[in-house]
C-alpha cells in the first residue's frame, strides 16, 4: 500500500519530535511544523532519509562541529537557520 502524502507528512512529525536526545527533538519539530506542508515530494523524500540518520551525526552537522554530507547541504542549511539558540547561544 502507498503511503498517501498527508500521512507521509504524519508520520515525519512524529518522528521530528521523538528523537533520540532532546535538542533534535526541538530542532527537527519545529522544522518540521514550519516546512514540511510546503516541502515537494522530492524534498520530503530527502528530509525522510535524514530523519534515517544518527541524532548525534545531525546535530553535528547543524552545529558545524561535522562536515555535511553533499546530499544534505541544502536541508541542513535550512533547519539550522531555526536553530540558533539550541545548538549554540543565540
Amino acid at each position: 500500500m502507498t503511503e498517501t502524502r498527508e500521512a507521509m507528512i504524519k508520520r515525519m512529525r512524529m518522528r521530528s519530535m521523538r528523537r533520540g536526545i532532546k535538542e533534535m527533538d526541538l530542532i527537527l519539530s519545529a522544522f518540521a511544523d514550519a516546512h514540511l506542508a510546503g516541502m515537494s515530494d522530492a524534498e520530503l523524500a530527502l528530509y525522510d532519509a535524514l530523519l534515517a540518520e544518527n541524532d548525534h551525526d545531525i546535530y553535528g552537522w547543524i552545529g558545524g562541529q561535522f562536515a555535511v554530507p553533499d546530499s544534505y547541504a541544502g536541508l541542513i542549511a535550512q533547519v539550522t537557520k531555526g536553530a540558533h539558540g539550541v545548538t549554540r547561544p543565540a
